[in-house]
């Protein structure tokens, strides 16, 4: 059975509101936490590893570089290097430096997840409004959103963390701007699909299904490479280890990558048939 086929040709379900890094491009999502290590490095020769990079993800960038540096391990040794803790001028500094990398760097990671542009594509064919939703901000995003769409991905709308005053991520701005833009009429009829826990609290602080990734995204960890040639075992370990942290966010669903994504559009359908609410 093709992707095409477990779709039916209508859909209750007005919009699915996807994230990019680690859910639509960039499997693994290297794109930018290899940048916070680099601008870190660069701003300030302050080493941070890749993990540490990783805890924050899914929230705006300035956010981010705050919040690594309030990690225990991070903050240890930022005091020891420097005699102080890090400062909102440190994070300006950091946050300077980590822009001009991110947008040099962003499109080497624009290619769309295995069927990912498959899944969307059906998703239109069914009048699935596709909303998306990012913690880049829109300096990125204008460069990312380009080189996505030469791949074939081309979201409904487009919201960049800097976009709206009220703030990104865990809150439900993004995703109800995405809502009113895309004309939904009922948010219990639509999906959030994130592979970072702030992206999946800001579907349920909106009101919307949530769907998990956690094979392709932040949490796992691994390249497309890795995936490929990883043995079940393997595969299993980072299952499990993304698994333990989405878990506290609580989505509806957690699948492996987008390419599961059409059995849960089904189920959804269903339920909202039973008249279900997320």
């Amino acid at each position: 059975m093709t992707l095409k086929q477990t779709l039916d040709t209508h859909s209750a379900i007005q919009a699915v509101i996807f994230d990019w890094a680690g859910t639509i491009v960039d499997f693994g999502s290297f794109a930018p936490t290899t940048i916070f290590v680099e601008a870190f490095k660069l701003g300030f020769d302050f080493e941070i590893t890749l993990d540490e990079a990783r805890q924050p993800m899914g929230i705006g960038k300035w956010d981010h570089i705050q919040a690594v540096g309030r990690i225990p391990s991070v903050a240890s040794r930022w005091q020891a290097q420097f005699g102080q803790a890090m400062t909102t001028e440190d994070i300006d500094k950091i946050y300077a430096a980590f822009m001009p990398l991110q947008i040099a760097k962003v499109t080497d990671h624009a290619e769309p997840i295995l069927n990912a542009v498959e899944v969307v594509n059906n998703l239109k064919a069914k009048g699935i409004k596709i909303g998306s939703c990012s913690g880049y901000p829109r300096q990125v995003m204008d460069v990312l959103v380009p080189a996505a769409a030469q791949y074939g991905y081309y979201p409904d709308y487009i919201v960049a963390t800097d976009d709206l005053p009220q703030g990104g991520r865990p809150a439900p701005f993004m995703a109800l701007k995405n809502a009113i833009e895309l004309g939904v009429t009922n948010v219990k009829c639509c999906i959030k699909v994130d592979d970072a826990v702030p992206g999946i609290e800001e579907g349920h602080n909106a009101g919307m299904w949530t769907v998990g990734l956690l094979l392709s995204g932040n949490e796992a960890g691994l390249t497309y490479q890795d995936y490929l040639h990883a043995d079940q075992a393997t595969l299993h370990s980072a299952r499990e280890k993304a698994r333990s942290k989405m878990l506290a966010a609580k989505p509806h669903y957690l699948i492996d990558t987008i390419s599961d994504l059409p059995q849960v559009i089904v189920d959804i359908e269903r339920r909202l048939a039973l008249g279900e609410k997320p």
